[in-house]
């Protein structure tokens, strides 16, 4: 089940998709994450995709993201494959949907892509068992790590680096029928393929990621796990367009401009 979140008129709402159809959603789903997907409660509403203006797939309080999550990326930062998952936050404010656009802080020197296969979080987890750690995904999306590469060194922490507002572009949709464990990831710049790596090149997966960041922090529904980005990471520039293309999830767009 393909579900989004977007704007009809000055109404948001959570439906669900199938091809250029939008059919509403009653409330959240996150309030219906125990049925199955043929149990969702619709409200009788369908729109077209040119009607409406697609959002964020949610709302998290937080995004937790994962540093040096695939082997290919280790080889080409020349970095060791840690022992535990490397985790960093970023805010709820960084994040933007599909279309919008990624904003250049005046002060960055250089900022770059990291497209990743996102985690949603359906309800409430805390200390999460591997074995029962996807019982608490509602689906998964595609997100771009945007990255200030100058902060982050600078700072030597990431907090600066990676939470700018608009450095978390996310959607276009929760895909909720798809297994995250092999799946082709792209990442396209200006339409030349930039990134590119199968889900099955992650150091550490779906389950352990959920049970050890679970162990650390209690993860609320609507909260995204960024896994990690392949290699290939690059630098953006003003006029840019980039896309991030999840195998059997979608395609996020987004263009960039300068503050």
């Amino acid at each position: 089940m393909r579900i989004v979140r977007f704007v009809v008129g000055d109404r948001i709402k959570y439906g669900k998709q199938v091809g250029d159809i939008i059919r509403g959603l009653r409330g959240s789903p996150f309030t219906q994450f125990r049925r199955s997907a043929s149990s969702y409660t619709f409200d009788g509403s369908a729109y077209k995709l040119d009607e409406v203006r697609l959002l964020a797939p949610c709302l998290p309080s937080k995004i937790v993201c994962l540093g040096l999550n695939y082997h290919s990326h280790a080889e080409e930062t020349k970095l060791p494959v840690p022992s535990l998952p490397l985790i960093f936050l970023k805010p709820s404010t960084a994040v933007i949907g599909p279309d919008d656009k990624i904003v250049l802080p005046v002060l960055s020197k250089r900022v770059d892509h990291e497209g990743e296969l996102g985690i949603v979080i359906g309800k409430k987890a805390k200390d999460v068992l591997e074995d029962e750690a996807k019982d608490y995904v509602m689906g998964y999306t595609c997100l771009n790590d945007v990255s200030d590469r100058y902060a982050q060194r600078d700072d030597g922490q990431w907090t600066r680096a990676k939470g700018y507002d608009t450095f978390a572009p996310l959607g276009p949709c929760i895909e909720t029928e798809v297994d995250p464990d092999d799946l082709l990831l792209e990442v396209y710049l200006n339409g030349e393929l930039r990134q590119s790596a199968r889900t099955s090149d992650l150091i550490f997966r779906v389950p352990r990621l959920i049970s050890f960041i679970s162990s650390i922090m209690t993860l609320l529904p609507g909260d995204v796990i960024a896994t990690g980005t392949p290699s290939g990471i690059g630098r953006l520039n003003p006029g840019d367009v980039v896309e991030v293309k999840i195998e059997n999830i979608g395609t996020l767009k987004n263009s960039v401009v300068s503050q």
